[in-house]
C-alpha cells in the first residue's frame, strides 16, 4: 500500500515538507493548529499581517512566509486535483484546468501589503479567473503563471 506522499510528484517534495514543517512549528510555537481546511488560512493571513505590522525585517521571515506560502498550496492540493509544479526552483500550484497559482509569491505579497493566502486559495478552488492585478504571466515551457509583484 503506498501513502498520498509515495504518489505524488517529485515537484511536490519540497513544497509538502515547508508546509509540514509550518503545521508543526505553528502547533508548538504559536499554539495554532493548521488542519489544511480553506478556513485555516484566515489566521495565517492574519499572522503574516502581524509580521508586518510589528516591521520584522523581510531576511528575518523570508523562510517564514515560503512555509505559508506552501501550507497555502498543500490546502489547495487536498481540495482539489490540483499538484505541485517546479521549475528553476520556483514551484506552483497547477489545477486541473491547467492554470497557475503561486501561493508562496502570495504569502511574500501579502506581507509587502497585499494577497492574501485565504482569497488565493478560493480562487483557485473554484478556478476563477485571475483579479486585474494578478495577470497570468508566461511560466515554464510557455505554461501560464501567475504575475508575481
Amino acid at each position: 500500500m503506498t501513502t498520498d506522499q509515495e504518489t505524488r510528484p517529485p515537484a511536490a517534495a519540497r513544497p509538502v515538507r515547508w508546509a509540514a514543517d509550518t503545521v508543526a512549528t505553528m502547533r508548538e510555537g504559536a499554539r495554532l493548529r493548521l488542519d489544511y481546511s480553506a478556513s485555516s488560512l484566515w489566521p495565517v493571513d492574519r499572522m503574516i499581517d502581524d509580521l508586518r505590522q510589528e516591521d520584522t525585517p523581510y531576511a528575518a521571515v523570508e523562510s517564514v512566509l515560503r512555509g505559508f506560502g506552501a501550507y497555502a498550496g498543500e490546502v489547495i492540493v487536498r481540495q482539489t486535483d490540483a499538484e505541485w509544479w517546479e521549475a528553476d526552483g520556483h514551484h506552483w500550484i497547477r489545477t486541473a484546468k491547467g492554470r497557475l497559482w503561486d501561493p508562496i509569491d502570495e504569502a511574500r505579497r501579502r506581507f509587502a501589503g497585499d494577497g492574501s493566502l485565504r482569497l488565493l486559495c478560493r480562487d483557485a478552488t473554484t478556478d476563477a479567473p485571475e483579479p486585474r492585478d494578478r495577470q497570468p504571466r508566461q511560466g515554464p515551457s510557455g505554461s501560464t503563471a501567475p504575475a508575481t509583484t
